[in-house]
């Protein structure tokens, strides 16, 4: 099945309406372009607030579904597009996640995937702001194929990744947001971003899936949003890159049957040996 994927990689401003209007107009932009399943990155509706810890960015968080979604719902509804949108999410007083909901093509609300790996880091303190998520890995059948949905800090585990394609993922999106300091240095920031990308792309190999990648862009404070939003095959072959500072709405048409192919060549699920993998769900094993 040929499918387009849209990314928008851009950059964010402090009033929240504002980037709701902007990344209405790129998701109309990528809709005439042909795309059938868009992708928006980690937090859209806002500047990356987990720079720091500050209790009145708690105003942002919003129910799910709730008015943003039912907005874009409308919107699916009328391209004919699906959604993957990030989003702050208030449960309740005390309880929030980091979570991206998915609509369908005819405007229907699917679920949520609530971010699982919660990192705690300077310049990204999302544990003050979020819990971990409790809903399980996820997949979404929408109207051009099953899609896993997994956010930002869950692209460097592999377990995620394989637990999604276990589920029937055909193609994998990882909405993102992740960059440089201003204190670093070029040789630091080339090898953070190609590590970035090398284990995305090599969960697309170990899965036989394509990996959708799609980052913000532009300076925020004294972080460097790198971009870089990329598709790959299922085999990590880059089909396309994004610049590193431009703000960029791109459509790559993708063939999912291409998963057949790959896992009949290169069959890792056939020769899984599931019956010795039972040790790696205990955090340390030096000690036994």
């Amino acid at each position: 099945m040929k499918v387009k994927v849209g990314l928008v990689q851009m950059s964010c401003v402090k009033n929240k309406q504002e980037n709701i209007d902007k990344v209405e107009k790129n998701i109309r932009e990528l809709a005439e372009k042909g795309a059938n399943i868009i992708c928006l990155q980690e937090l859209f509706s806002s500047l990356y607030f987990c720079d720091v810890e500050d209790y009145d960015n708690f105003a942002l968080s919003e129910q799910i579904p709730g008015k943003t979604t039912e907005k874009f719902s409308s919107l699916a509804k009328e391209l004919g597009v699906v959604i993957v949108a990030s989003l702050f999410e208030r449960q309740m007083a005390g309880v929030y996640y980091n979570t991206t909901a998915v609509l369908d093509a005819d405007g229907t609300y699917l679920g949520k995937y609530r971010k699982m790996h919660i990192p705690d880091d300077p310049g990204y303190y999302e544990k003050f702001y979020f819990s971990p998520g409790d809903l399980g890995y996820k997949v979404f059948n929408t109207k051009f194929g099953n899609i896993g949905v997994l956010i930002c800090w869950d692209q460097w585990y592999p377990e995620a990744s394989r637990i999604t394609a276990l589920k029937g993922a055909d193609i994998l999106f990882y909405p993102t947001a992740i960059g440089w300091a201003s204190s670093q240095d070029e040789a630091t920031n080339t090898e953070q971003y190609y590590a970035w990308q090398t284990i995305q792309r090599s969960h697309a190999i170990a899965n036989g899936v394509h990996t959708v990648s799609v980052n913000r862009t532009g300076k925020e404070g004294e972080m460097q949003f790198w971009g870089g939003s990329f598709v790959c095959n299922p085999f990590g072959t880059i089909l396309y890159e994004a610049s590193h500072d431009k703000e960029e709405n791109i459509v790559v048409e993708i063939e999912t049957d291409h998963t057949e192919h790959y896992r009949m060549h290169w069959p890792f699920f056939r020769d899984r040996r599931v019956e010795s993998y039972s040790a790696i769900t205990k955090k340390c094993l030096k000690d036994e």
